[in-house]
C-alpha cells in the first residue's frame, strides 16, 4: 500500500514542477506580449516575425492589423506577426517660428 501512496505523490510533484518550470513562465510571456501589442502606437519601431523592421503608421483594433512604413513602402500585416516592439525615439524638435520671433524682438529691442 505504501508503494502506491509513494508512486501517486511522485507523480503529483512532476505535475507541480512541470507547472512552475513550464506552465506558468510561459503564461506570463504571453501576457506580457498581449499587453506590449496592446500598447502599440503609431511611431514604435518593431520587427516582424519575418524579421521585417519598420515604422508602426496605423494600427487598426476592429480588423487587429497594424500598417508599417519599411522605408516608404507601407505593409499591412496582422498584430500576431509583430514579434517585436520598441517605442519610438524621442528626439527634442526645435520649431523654426520660435527661434525667428526670439530673434526678431531682439533686433526691435535694438532700435
Amino acid at each position: 500500500m505504501s508503494s502506491s501512496v509513494y508512486s501517486i505523490l511522485m507523480i503529483v510533484v512532476l505535475f507541480a514542477l512541470m507547472y512552475f518550470l513550464m506552465i506558468r513562465p510561459q503564461k506570463k510571456q504571453e501576457q506580457k506580449r498581449k499587453e506590449q501589442l496592446s500598447k502599440i502606437k503609431k511611431g514604435d519601431q518593431v520587427v516582424t516575425i519575418g524579421r521585417l523592421h519598420g515604422v508602426v503608421d496605423e494600427v487598426n483594433e476592429s480588423e487587429k492589423t497594424v500598417t508599417l512604413d519599411c522605408d516608404g513602402i507601407y505593409l499591412v500585416f496582422d498584430l500576431n506577426a509583430v514579434a517585436q516592439v520598441s517605442e519610438r525615439k524621442v528626439t527634442p524638435e526645435v520649431k523654426p517660428a520660435e527661434s525667428e520671433t526670439k530673434d526678431d524682438s531682439k533686433e526691435n529691442e535694438d532700435k
